[in-house]
């Protein structure tokens, strides 16, 4: 357990007199007394961070749900979603009806809108999950109606969650450590992940009401191709995903702690900048129905990071999973999330200062 020591002066009384007498002057003051305030913060904090999360849409019917009604989504890893923070990209939103407007003119089962049954919810609370990023392109999927009964789930679960403009952030407290939380994207919406002046203004604001502040982003293209980190905006669709390595760093600069990212379905390099954690991307970590799941989109890692009362890196263990059409998220014995994690960060971040091994990630001595 960390103390750390603040202290403020309180002045009891100042009196200053003044004597004209041989035009000279006299000041007295008081003596001051200091109050010390000390704050017990944890010396080891527990992160664990997992990618894109869709257990089931109901659109267009009801068909698209899992057979045994998402309950068992999470029973392969139920042990490993423990932590001080317990944090997914929720990819969709809780709505039991509805039609969404994206689909206008596309056969519905054809288009990608997600609305989770409103009792779905309750799986992920009941998993561990008590942090999650709504900053992302499927939360709006049924717009303001779908985003509004979101966020009323998440506060009865006493869910965290920000990344929509009228929730740019949450602060709250567990274990006598104040965390803030926030996340950006480049959906409608959304905090922008685009705007980066404004993405700093508000972490370095953040910085000051919290000990452990964690930034999450949905930003870089989609799929395969998009594996790698450029250093440079990415364009999906004609539409600007963000330099997420230029925000990163940005973030971090500013104030951030760990940053989290997620949004290509594959997993992506991770870094270390100024003794802070980044993840670029965590992929699909338990997406049912439509995602493709083929090659490197079927696996992602399942991350138990750990800093220090400072927010500072001390290391992060990997756990691989796997997923497919029929045996759902599964553990993959073979470790090749952990495994392209280590090849990516060799390739995009050559001469990095971390260690890859037994699925731990280190910094070098």
């Amino acid at each position: 357990m960390k103390f750390i020591k603040t202290s403020f002066l309180t002045l009891s009384a100042i009196i200053t007199i003044f004597s004209c007498t041989n035009n000279s002057a006299q000041v007295v003051v008081s003596t001051a007394k200091t109050d010390t305030v000390v704050k017990k913060i944890k010396d080891t904090i527990s992160i664990t961070a997992v990618g894109d999360i869709m257990l089931g849409s109901a659109f267009p019917s009801t068909s698209n749900l899992p057979a045994d009604d998402a309950v068992n989504s999470f029973q392969a890893v139920d042990s490993l979603l423990k932590g001080d923070i317990v944090f997914g990209n929720l990819e969709g939103c809780f709505l039991n009806s509805g039609h969404s407007t994206k689909c206008n003119g596309i056969n519905p089962n054809n288009c990608y809108a997600f609305r989770m049954p409103e009792r779905y919810a309750g799986i992920y609370k009941k998993a561990g999950f008590n942090v999650l990023s709504i900053a992302n392109n499927h939360v709006g999927d049924f717009d303001s109606r779908g985003r509004k009964n979101t966020a009323r789930i998440l506060d009865s679960l006493q869910i965290h969650y920000a990344g929509q403009l009228n929730k740019p952030f949450e602060i709250f407290e567990k274990d006598s450590v104040k965390y803030a939380f926030c996340a950006f994207a480049p959906n409608e919406n959304t905090v922008s992940i685009n705007k980066v002046a404004d993405a700093k203004a508000l972490v370095t604001r953040l910085k000051t009401m919290a000990d452990i502040l964690i930034v999450s982003f949905h930003g870089g293209g989609e799929g395969a191709r998009f594996e790698h980190v450029p250093r440079k905006n990415e364009i999906f669709y004609k539409e600007n995903r963000g330099n997420v390595y230029a925000f990163a760093h940005a973030v971090i600069d500013a104030g951030a702690d760990v940053v989290l990212g997620h949004g290509p379905h594959v997993t992506r390099a991770v870094e270390v900048y100024k003794n802070k954690f980044i993840a670029y991307s965590l992929g699909n970590f338990c997406t049912y129905g439509m995602f493709s799941l083929k090659g490197n989109n079927g696996i992602a890692p399942l991350l138990q990071l750990k800093v220090n009362a400072k927010g500072n890196f001390l290391y992060a263990d990997v756990t691989s999973i796997q997923q497919d059409k029929i045996k759902r998220l599964t553990r993959d014995e073979s470790h090749r999330a952990f495994k392209r994690m280590k090849e990516l960060t060799d390739i995009d971040f050559a001469g990095h200062q971390l260690n890859f091994e037994n699925n731990r990630i280190t910094l070098k001595n």
